[in-house]
């Protein structure tokens, strides 16, 4: 079920925030939120706990009344999925929530992934493409094709290992109106893109020959990857004098989104002074 906003009036009044994975120990994400609460003169804590996939249901089930709301990293988005009484559009696209406000009406799924690329994507001065390029099949790629349709994207290119894989991301296409074709990492078809999304995980080797082929007609690499930079893909990029860009924008702006959705129920209502909430959360994860 498809719901935009839960509503101001179902809004919780705890002040605890919480981002759940495993691992967590990376999790760039109590960063970014103490940045945005510190700018916007909110005295919410936001902390780190490892929930893996056979423990969420139990940790879940022995939430207190003082959580306001979640941050879900993989493995547990489809079930944090399952867990939503409500989803955003893209949440229910995709299959998976990385966000649930929890309301006294049940908790509320939002995938912020999805806008996050397509904003960082937006602010990296794309012109209009008419065909991209996403490398991977997995579970990014498939937020990453929802990006790509925010941008007015007609045409998508999957290379991926095995392509069977990822049909399901062309059934996605055919309901979004976007063409989706898919080849292996070593057959893509040679007509240039002007966008190229990576959502390999990072540390994943790719023969040199393959990244190099990626690289000659792939216009600007957004590789996903921020924390192992850069991948093999960037530096096959960057060996022919074109641009990559790793994924921390993505990052910020989808923790953006989730602050929002913390605030004011909405993914889609702007912050109080957001471009300055904005600034600093980039600063606190770009600055030593």
């Amino acid at each position: 079920m498809v719901h935009g906003s839960p509503g101001l009036g179902m809004l919780s009044g705890g002040r605890e925030l919480e981002v759940w994975g495993d691992p967590i120990d990376h999790s760039l994400s109590p960063r970014l939120h103490a940045a945005a609460y510190r700018e916007l003169g909110l005295d919410w804590s936001y902390g780190r706990r490892r929930v893996s996939e056979a423990s969420f249901s139990g940790e879940f089930a022995a939430l207190g009344g003082t959580l306001r709301g979640l941050s879900l990293t993989m493995p547990l988005k489809a079930l944090a999925f399952e867990a939503a009484v409500t989803r955003n559009r893209h949440g229910e696209l995709s299959g998976a929530v990385n966000t649930l406000l929890l309301t006294e009406g049940g908790p509320h799924g939002f995938n912020t992934d999805v806008a996050g690329i397509a904003a960082d994507i937006a602010d990296q001065g794309v012109p209009h493409a008419e065909r991209a390029r996403i490398v991977g099949s997995g579970a990014t790629a498939t937020s990453a094709l929802l990006a790509l349709e925010i941008l007015g994207v007609d045409e998508v290119e999957v290379a991926a290992r095995r392509p069977e894989a990822a049909q399901a991301l062309v059934e996605l296409g055919r309901r979004l109106g976007v063409r989706v074709h898919t080849v292996g990492l070593d057959g893509h078809d040679g007509r240039p893109v002007a966008l190229t999304i990576a959502t390999l995980p990072g540390g994943v080797d790719l023969s040199p020959s393959v990244a190099d082929a990626l690289a000659a007609d792939g216009g600007l690499l957004y590789d996903v990857v921020y924390g192992h930079w850069p991948t093999a893909l960037a530096q096959a990029w960057q060996c022919r004098g074109a641009r990559a860009v790793p994924g921390i924008g993505m990052l910020v702006q989808q923790a953006l989104r989730q602050v929002r959705v913390f605030l004011t129920g909405s993914d889609e209502e702007p912050l109080p002074a957001e471009a300055t909430v904005l600034a600093s959360m980039h600063a606190a994860v770009t600055e030593a």
